[in-house]
């Protein structure tokens, strides 16, 4: 999935009002993490997701695998705060983010 400059502009603008849906911590992606960040990409679309790690190798090594997992695309990437996007199968128009932004 490619977007275009003008997409991830948009969904950067969409993405500054948005509070972090979840916060992963020292544990790491746990099977309850995991699980609330696909239903939270199947509702919304686009998602904040704060990490909290020690050094940004780390930060951009658990980025990489969370958008490789659950096949979506990272769209910004600030201090401790990621925003995240991926298409839904069936997006509701009242829990999607972009939706509601339109």
């Amino acid at each position: 999935m490619t977007l275009s400059n003008a997409d991830r502009k948009r969904f950067r603008s969409i993405g500054h009002n948005l509070s972090p849906v979840v916060i992963i911590a020292q544990k790491g992606l746990t099977e309850n993490i995991r699980t609330e960040i696909d239903r939270a990409l199947n509702q919304h679309e686009l998602i904040k997701i704060k990490l909290i790690t020690s050094t940004r190798e780390e930060k951009k090594a658990l980025t990489e695998s969370i958008c490789e997992e659950f096949t979506a695309e990272c769209i910004q990437s600030v201090g401790h705060m990621i925003l995240i996007y991926r298409t839904a199968k069936r997006p509701d128009p009242k829990l999607s983010n972009v939706s509601r932004a339109q």
